[in-house]
Formats: structure tokens, sequence, C-alpha cells
């Protein structure tokens, strides 16, 4: 006759940052129960803070092409900030919307607080789409969003390090990485907004 034991085990699995629990029970009748948390599989499963500190979960989303971008406030690239908010206003009467994250990542570009982020990019670009909270992009402290873009794990397609402020995932209607762009690549130019024609006409 079995005794009756317990094994719990837990799993991190850095699968593209997002961690996968698992836990294992055995019982007396020798029966074995699995639960398991599933890694995220699509941008939409991520739950993330928005620029005033409230939680925004990206399924809220779905249905709407999507344009992830790193920003900063005192980078080179900054300027980009007008043609992200005409790109969205071009676009977002079709499902469209540009989701921007404030980071520090490189040269300390962004080190403003969330009131004064949001004070700039209103004032300044007179930005509407949507700004979340200031997040790492890459390192120990990567944020889980920016580490399931960046692994070849979960998208292999398009990973990679993020090489700097202002670069850009293009996310389909259903969650899905479709493209990458530099932060060269300007938010207006023809290769991004050919890439956001190309899905928007997707249903």
């Amino acid at each position: 006759m079995l005794k009756r034991t317990l094994l719990i085990s837990t799993i991190l699995a850095a699968v593209g940052g997002a961690a996968a629990l698992a836990c294992w029970a055995f019982c007396d009748k020798d029966c074995f129960v699995a639960s398991a948390i599933a890694a995220p599989k699509s941008v939409l499963d991520f739950k993330v803070r928005d620029i005033d500190g409230k939680d925004v979960k990206l399924k809220k989303y779905k249905g709407n092409v999507l344009l992830v971008v790193n920003v900063a406030s005192k980078c080179g690239y900054t300027p980009q900030y007008e043609s992200l908010q005409a790109t969205y206003l071009k676009f977002k009467d079709r499902g469209f919307t540009t989701l921007a994250f404030p980071a520090n990542n490189f040269g300390g570009q962004e080190p403003g607080t969330a009131a004064e982020i949001k004070e700039f990019c209103e004032s300044k670009y007179k930005v509407t789409f949507p700004l979340f909270a200031k997040i790492s992009v890459k390192g120990e402290d990567q944020d889980p969003l920016y580490s399931f873009l960046t692994s070849k794990e979960t998208n292999p397609d398009f990973a990679g390090d993020i090489s700097w402020n202002f670069n850009k995932f293009l996310v389909d209607r259903k969650g899905n990485v479709v493209a990458r762009f530099t932060s060269k690549d300007k938010p207006d130019g023809e290769a991004v907004t050919a890439a956001i024609e190309k899905y928007l006409a997707m249903k």
C-alpha cells in the first residue's frame, strides 16, 4: 500500500520571460494530478500598468492592429512621437492602436516620473494614444512583455534584444507579432505604414 505522498514542485521556466508554473500531487489511489499555469502565447495575454498606474489587460485590444514601441523623452528619436500620433490618428478608426512603453534603458534618456512623462507627451506632442508605466525593456529586470517580444522561444521570427529607444513591434488582430522595425524606421514611413495597411486589411 502506498503511503500518502504529496510532492509539490514549482518550475519557473523563462519562456520569453514568461514564467510557467507547474504543480504535481500524488494521492492514496496512486493517481496523478497535474495543474499548470501556461506561459502567455500572445501579446494579448499580458497585463500591464498604464501611465496612471492602473492595471490594463492587453486582451482589451483584441481585434486591433497594434504598434508596440519603447519610448523616451530625451532621445534623438523622441520627435517620432509626432509621427506616432499622426499614424495613430490616421488608422485608429480602422482598428489600429499605438501602445507606448517608456523605458530608461538607453543613456538614461527617460528619467522622468510617470506624471512628468505624461505631461511631456501630452503638452509637446499632443499624444492621445495609450501610454503605459515606465518599464525595463532589457537586462535582468526586463518586463515580462518585452521578454516575450525578444525571446527566440516565444517570438522566433522577430526576436533579439531591444537595440535602442523607439524599436517597434507590429501585432495583428489576434495578438501575434507580425513585423519588427528599428528606431530608424519612421512610424509614418513607407515600410511601417504598408505593414499596418496589410494587417488592417485582414479581418
